[in-house]
């Protein structure tokens, strides 16, 4: 939605006090009314300043809207003031890339200046402020062209929306106009609108009976009113990357002991009874299955804001190209003129079935995103049951190839996973469908390969959990794992589904290494199409090759099979430092990848009894690179170097971790000293003396308080290292050690001088 201010400053701060027809209404009461020449100056003005004569109509509407007055002649003067007002908010929606100096809206201005918005609102909420019974009931129509002039007005004039988002009366008083079906789609396009630029985001118990509101929904509600969810219980983005620091995070949860607003909505939501099952049927609903194309005709021709994204409205004439040798009879969707073009297209045939398809995109991309919030939020375990019992993930598997991957997408723009994004209905389907198999699979180390597999052929330790797993069993010859990595190897080199499909496929990895797991995925070839994308397809994408370093660790640990495919790929000298370079470009996207080689090396010099390995540990050119110190301790170096407790977050900690793992296995075979001393003396060389050993023992000081709270799950920490976390805990109080003649305690390696440089930071 439009909501940037086209006006010029005066005019972005409406006062509602102050605008004209208020003072009017007050001369009025106060028997001053308007001199003769106040009239005449009005109506010259009128026509001088172009305003069509809105400040009369309006005059006309505030004269003949009292509690039991004429509905038909208020329903006439709005009708005649919304044809000014309509032109503008879709020329503004077209034109939306145009700057503000380009476009204005001098109508809806206008509109708003003689208090127009305000005497719409009265006109709606009037009926609740009153006790009186025998009044005349608005129509809906009535009802429905009050919030079309509105969100026209909000779609022009950001300060409108924003005046009516600080009405919580307003606010309130909509929801229960959702409950009546005629007037659903406009109020709640409203609403999203208003919610969108509230500073306090709303609270969903303190809406009217919402459990039975919910209910009251059919399907396509359900999906509309998920948009207006999805603001409802996601965390504002603060835009500022220093309250994304952990340090600022972990002071904050100190301040707010109280669950915060969008997690007290997530428990309201899962209150509601069937509110999950209903959403996984309207995920997983064929296109055959949903409601027939008239709904949505009606709905066009009522509402004509459902098209006033241009991409959709490009995905919808794409799609008709592609899927002209449907051959699907339907109704044709009646013309606007402005769509007159359609008429005589070649496309107007397969157009409808085309419309209906990405009608259920743009349902199933809110119903997915409203998903994945809860399933990473602290319910996440209770969500995660319910999705296994309503088989979200079996009924995704079945819409695979012909809904969610039905074509490749060509390329679009990158852009990083936490920015906001202009894309299609359809990019944005894919990308939530890959984040919610990411997410399901997080928190599921158990049944997470029946996310993925089927039935056919599954290794024997899966066997025994198929009677527990069952809801999560794919159907048919193909498992979502299998789909995914077929789609996976099409996408172009700097496709940012590449960083999603990775991501998903990851998460299929990610917890206790399992061999069986990983030769799953080698038989299929997928390591040597990491180190293609890594090494010889030309991607630029770090959030691409993060994700690729990633998954490839998670995919060599300690696996020996591994490192021979390896091997065998990176053949030459070029092929090899190529690899290199990638990883050292940037160790914080790397570093993961660099924990696992460092971690199998260190277990398979442990089991040099078995040919295979010492064949391996001799051969492979990346285990030679890791065995030899200096390349260690460089690696070591610069981990601590590019990291410290004011910049450390949830992206980069994992620099912290792996440092961390160079030492506990230096510490296990007793040269734990050794790595200090070097580190102490590579700050001489670089002529910093106590600067990098007391910035890491700052990070470490950091990191008790961070994974020693109670809050803290450290299972993630065990599970990526196979080191228990115990030891973890033991070697940084080792490290911590404030005896200055210990060997292994960082404190020996500083002088007294440089002593607690920095330590007034880690005071916040």
């Amino acid at each position: 939605m439009a909501t940037t201010e086209r006006l010029g400053p005066s005019r972005t701060r409406r006062n509602s006090n102050k605008n004209i027809l208020t003072r009017i209404r007050h001369g009025q009461i106060s028997g001053g009314g308007l001199s003769r020449g106040t009239e005449a100056l009005l109506q010259e003005r009128d026509h001088q300043a172009k305003w069509h004569g809105i400040p009369v109509m309006l005059q006309r509407l505030y004269d003949s809207s009292h509690l039991n007055s004429d509905l038909s002649q208020i329903h006439s003067i709005i009708k005649e003031v919304a044809s000014f007002l309509s032109m503008e908010a879709m020329s503004f929606v077209t034109e939306e890339r145009r700057t503000a100096q380009e476009s204005t809206s001098p109508n809806t201005y206008t509109f708003d200046l003689f208090g127009g918005v305000d005497l719409l609102v009265e006109i709606l909420m009037r009926p609740t402020l009153t006790t009186q019974t025998n009044f005349p009931k608005m129509s809906d129509d009535l009802v429905k062209d009050c919030l079309s002039v509105l969100y026209n007005c909000c779609i022009c004039m950001e300060g409108v929306t924003k005046s009516l988002a600080s009405r919580d009366d307003f606010v309130m008083f909509l929801f229960t106009l959702m409950s009546n079906k005629k007037t659903f789609l406009q109020t709640a396009t409203l609403i999203e609108d208003i919610l969108g630029v509230r500073k306090e985001m709303i609270q969903l118990e303190g809406i009217p009976n919402l459990p039975s509101l919910v209910q009251s929904f059919n399907q396509q509600q359900l999906a509309n009113f998920c948009r207006i969810l999805s603001v409802t219980i996601t965390e504002p983005d603060l835009g500022n990357d220093d309250k994304h620091t952990l340090l600022a995070k972990n002071a904050q949860q100190k301040t707010n002991l109280c669950p915060s607003h969008s997690e007290v909505n997530q428990v309201a939501l899962l209150n509601i009874p069937g509110f999950i099952e209903r959403l996984c049927k309207l995920a997983t609903r064929k296109v055959s299955e949903a409601s027939g194309a008239s709904s949505l005709l009606l709905e066009l021709q009522d509402w004509y804001t459902l098209l006033d994204n241009a991409l959709v409205l490009d995905t919808l004439m794409q799609m008709a190209t592609e899927d002209a040798d449907l051959h699907i009879d339907s109704v044709l969707v009646p013309p606007s003129p402005d769509e007159s073009s359609l008429v005589t297209s070649p496309l107007r045939h397969s157009l409808p079935q085309s419309m209906k398809i990405v009608h259920e995109i743009m349902y199933k991309v809110e119903v997915l995103y409203v998903l994945c919030v809860l399933l990473i939020g602290r319910q996440r375990n209770q969500v995660h049951r319910m999705l296994a019992e309503f088989k979200l993930i079996p009924g995704l598997n079945n819409l695979f190839d012909k809904l969610i991957w039905r074509k490749q997408t060509s390329t679009h723009v990158l852009h990083g996973q936490n920015q906001n994004c202009d894309c299609s209905p359809e990019i944005s389907f894919k990308i939530h469908f890959l984040r919610l198999l990411q997410s399901f699979s997080d928190h599921h180390e158990d049944g997470r390969h029946f996310v993925f597999l089927n039935l056919t052929n599954p290794p024997l330790r899966w066997i025994f959990s198929l009677s527990i797993y069952r809801n999560l069993i794919c159907d048919g010859k193909k498992g979502l794992l299998t789909r995914l990595l077929s789609v996976m190897k099409k996408e172009p080199a700097e496709s940012s589904f590449r960083f999603w499909q990775a991501r998903a496929v990851e998460s299929f990895l990610r917890g206790s290494t399992s061999y069986a797991d990983q030769v799953f995925l080698l038989k299929r070839g997928l390591l040597e199409h990491i180190l293609f994308c890594i090494i010889d397809s030309g991607c630029k994408s770090r959030d691409v090759l993060q994700s690729y370093f990633d998954l490839l660790g998670e995919l060599m640990k300690f696996n020996i099979d591994s490192f021979k495919r390896f091997n065998k790929y990176v053949n030459t000298e070029e092929k090899f430092q190529t690899f290199m370079t990638q990883i050292n470009s940037s160790l914080v996207d790397s570093n993961m990848l660099v924990r696992c080689i460092i971690l199998s090396l260190d277990r398979f010099e442990s089991q040099t009894d078995d040919v295979r390995v010492v064949e391996v540990l001799s051969e492979c050119s990346l285990l030679s690179y890791m065995v030899r110190v200096e390349n260690r301790l460089t690696i070591l170096f610069r981990l601590v170097n590019i990291i410290n407790v004011q910049t450390l977050t949830q992206e980069n900690v994992s620099c912290l971790n792996t440092s961390l793992v160079v030492l506990m296995l230096a510490r296990r075979r007793g040269k734990l000293s050794f790595y200090l001393n070097a580190l102490r003396e590579k700050e001489y060389t670089e002529k910093y003396p106590g600067c990098l050993l007391n910035n890491f023992h700052n990070l470490l000081c950091f990191w008790q308080r961070h994974y020693l709270n109670k809050d803290k799950d450290s299972t993630c920490l065990e599970n990526s290292s196979c080191i228990l976390f115990t030891y973890w805990k033991e070697t940084v109080s080792v490290l911590l050690d404030s005896d200055r003649t210990s060997l292994c305690a960082i404190a020996s390696y500083i002088d007294e001088a440089y002593m607690d440089l920095g330590r007034d930071f880690l005071e916040v």
